[in-house]
Parts: structure tokens; sequence; C-alpha cells
């Protein structure tokens, strides 16, 4: 991530805290990162991974799209929240609060494996495999979807999506937080 989103980031991590009236001690038990971890994403130190993002959202009970706030709707419309060498995550849509919604564009590297941790209450993703071949981990088994097929399920529980294939897969994940 450049030096600016991990600003951005940092900034509305503080934001998130200051509203809550949190400490770093707090935040920290709240969202399972240590409070070193968290003072280097403030002070704009440190790149989180997409998996320390979910954290420190579902911590929050906020959407993943808010850590990009600040720089939504500028020179690009798809802003990217985490590159790293095998999975981009790219925000088409942030958060909307009258749908409780965001939309996501994740890219999966040939043979890379991304697991999630369960998400708050009330998350369901939807998925829809734009190019490629992909699978699914969901109820402790693996499931196959193609290009063209869509799935829906509760993430508040640990999943995750593999590419098998020897090309890259892209799959939108379309997020909805209902109890939000």
């Amino acid at each position: 991530m450049s030096e600016s989103i991990n600003s951005v980031i940092g900034l509305q991590l503080k934001r998130a805290r200051t509203d809550k009236g949190w400490s770093l001690d707090i935040t920290r038990e709240h969202t399972g990162v240590s409070k070193a971890m968290l003072g280097q994403i403030e002070r704009g130190e440190s790149s989180p991974t997409i998996a320390k993002l979910w954290m420190i959202a579902n911590g929050f009970n906020l959407p993943l799209s808010y850590f990009l706030r600040e720089i939504a709707n500028k020179d690009s419309p798809q802003q990217v929240l985490n590159s790293e060498d095998s999975l981009i995550v790219s925000s088409l849509f942030p958060f909307d609060e009258s749908t409780k919604m965001e939309v996501l564009s994740l890219t999966l590297s040939p043979q890379h494996q991304h697991m999630s941790l369960p998400h708050n209450k009330g998350v369901i993703e939807h998925i829809i495999v734009v190019e490629g071949e992909m699978e699914y981990f969901l109820d402790d088994q693996w499931h196959t979807l193609l290009q063209g097929e869509v799935i829906k399920f509760n993430a508040n529980k640990t999943h995750g999506y593999r590419n098998l294939s020897q090309k890259n897969v892209t799959f939108h994940n379309i997020i909805n937080y209902i109890n939000h």
C-alpha cells in the first residue's frame, strides 16, 4: 500500500477509536490486534493486511471500506485496499449507509488461498465469479465456483477462497452488514 493509503487508514483508525472513546488497550481487546501493531497502523508506519483490516473493522463493527472513506471518489473509482503478492482487494463501491452494503473486487493469483476469520453476526457475503474458476471454503469443506456462478452465505464463520488454476481469478464480493 502506498504511504497515503497507510496514512488514511491510520487516521480512520484513530477516528474510530476517538468516536468510541477507546484506548489502544481497549481496541486490542475488541479487535485481537496487538497494541504495538495498532499504534504502527495509526501512525501510518505499517501496511496492514486485509486480514488485519477485517479484524479491526469487526472489532469496531465497521465496514471494511470505512478505512478508505477519505480517498474514495477522487481520481479512481476503484480504490485498492490491499495489494499483496498473491491477493489484490479493491473497493468498487464503498459502504453505503442506506443499503448497508459495500462491493469489493478480489483477484487471487494462481495457487493462492485466502482464509478469513468469522465476521460479525449479520454480515452476509455474496460472491460472483467474474473471471476464472475458484473454490470457496464454508462449513469445513471446499466448493467449486465457475465463471459466472454465485454463492451467498452468512460470514460469521470461518470461510475462505482459493485459486487452484494457473491463471488469476477475479470475483466480486458484495458484503451486506444487516445489523450495522
